[in-house]
């Protein structure tokens, strides 16, 4: 009996422990810190993986949709893209957010901006698709040629992830148009900064992939800068359409901030989906490793040099660096007009050309994956070619194989100017109209 007793105790004791017991409630999460410029009271909630973003939302007290109009959520992103949300978010409605199981990490929309230092003409071209350095200083009194092959990025959509693009400007051909605009903004280019880019990723002038199609996607307001939430936006938007067209594409992002998780986040998953992206080190002379997304490691991270080989002095460095490009002095389509041009120095400038140079792989090998292309610029790179790195920084700088895919050296500077036009239909040399006195109608190769 006695044993009887003590087993039924221990049965009833155990019972009891096991209905009292309720599960480890989960850490209350807190907000990620920025040493970068805010908006106040909006943040970046990512979730789980194994969390469905509307189901998460419905679950919350303030009981939202997006789609109310006094809701809280002012964007919710596809779950294959970046599964999460943002939002106004203050006291008990951040509490919750805060203390649900469901989500990852929150931190606050920052405000990031475009990658430009500034002012005032083409050498880059050359730099990139000659296997020796372009020699000299001035910019503006010698003449360049750019070699390369055909397709020439034909086939391929680059993404300019920036202000917008001036989708008539003359140089784009007809080629670009304007995809997509982030929040309130306006389909237009009201800054010039990502029209500039654009031309030097795909303008048949200015260019590197001369036959590719430019998708404007304005994520930055026409004062340069843009929150994360308005970046992710486009981002999202951008991997929705690529899916929808099936074409192969690379994205361009000539911008930049303090760390942004939700941003690397981003970034790496459109990557991860098959889009490439080339990506601004950032003009502060800093670690790129500090700041986003040029730490993203999938990403192709761009520094500027200037036309002696060497890094600009603003240029940002670090073992983030990838790649090298021209970054000072570069002339490419601006707005104001279908014409307008404008030279002007940065990191954002070295982007476009590196974006450009993926698109040129791609359009030769629409296989190729992000890693391939990546692989591609690596492995065809002039290795220590730019002076005044500091150390821990690589130095290879861009080449696109000089017009074949075998990287093999081409004729010096001095004897670059042709004296005809170039009759491969697979390799031209190109002469643009800001050569100072270049008889450019003569030697383009349309």
């Amino acid at each position: 009996m006695l044993a009887s007793i003590t087993f039924s105790a221990l049965v009833a004791a155990l019972s009891l422990g096991f209905a009292n017991a309720a599960p480890a409630p989960v850490a209350r999460l807190t907000v990620r810190e920025t040493t970068g410029p805010v908006i106040e009271n909006e943040y970046i909630v990512k979730l789980k993986d194994s969390t469905v973003t509307a189901t998460h939302i419905a679950s919350l007290p303030f009981a939202f949709s997006v789609s109310d109009a006094d809701s809280p959520v002012t964007h919710a992103w596809n779950d294959d893209f970046f599964r999460g949300y943002s939002g106004n978010f203050i006291g008990a409605a951040l509490d919750a957010i805060l203390a649900s199981p469901d989500v990852e990490y929150v931190e606050k929309n920052q405000i990031f901006s475009i990658a430009e230092t500034q002012a005032d003409a083409g050498w880059n071209l050359q730099a990139l698709s000659h296997d020796s350095a372009v020699g000299g200083s001035d910019t503006a009194s010698m003449k360049y040629s750019y070699t390369y092959s055909n397709p020439a990025g034909s086939g391929v959509d680059i993404y300019i992830v920036d202000t917008g693009i001036n989708a008539g400007h003359v140089d784009f051909e007809g080629r670009a148009t304007f995809g997509y605009a982030a929040g309130q903004m306006q389909k237009m280019d009201g800054h010039g900064h990502g029209t500039h880019c654009a031309g030097t990723a795909a303008g048949k002038k200015y260019g590197v992939a001369k036959a590719a199609s430019i998708i404007g996607v304005k994520v930055l307001a026409d004062n340069g800068s843009g929150s994360t939430t308005d970046i992710v936006d486009g981002l999202n938007w951008v991997l929705q359409n690529v899916k929808s067209t099936g074409k192969p594409s690379i994205a361009s992002m000539s911008l930049g901030g303090d760390q942004s998780q939700a941003l690397d986040d981003a970034v790496a998953k459109l990557i991860s989906a098959g889009v490439q992206v080339a990506v601004a080190a950032g003009n502060s002379n800093l670690d790129a490793s500090n700041t986003s997304p040029a730490r993203v490691a999938s990403a192709i991270t761009v520094a500027a040099s200037d036309i002696r080989n060497a890094k600009a002095s603003f240029s940002n460095f670090g073992a983030a660096v990838d790649v090298w490009a021209p970054g000072v002095n570069i002339t490419s389509t601006w707005i104001g007009s279908t014409s307008a041009v404008k030279t002007i120095s940065g990191t954002s400038m070295a982007t476009p050309q590196v974006a450009g140079l993926a698109a040129y792989f791609l359009s030769k090998d629409t296989s190729m994956t992000p890693q391939d292309i990546f692989n591609k610029i690596k492995s065809l790179a002039r290795a220590d070619a730019i002076s005044g790195v500091p150390a821990g920084t690589t130095a290879d700088f861009v080449f696109n194989g000089g017009g074949e895919d075998s990287g093999s050296p081409l004729p010096s500077p001095t004897s670059l100017a042709p004296s005809s036009p170039t009759s491969s239909a697979e390799t031209k040399s190109v002469c643009p109209t800001w050569w100072p006195n270049c008889p450019w109608e003569k030697w383009f190769n349309n």
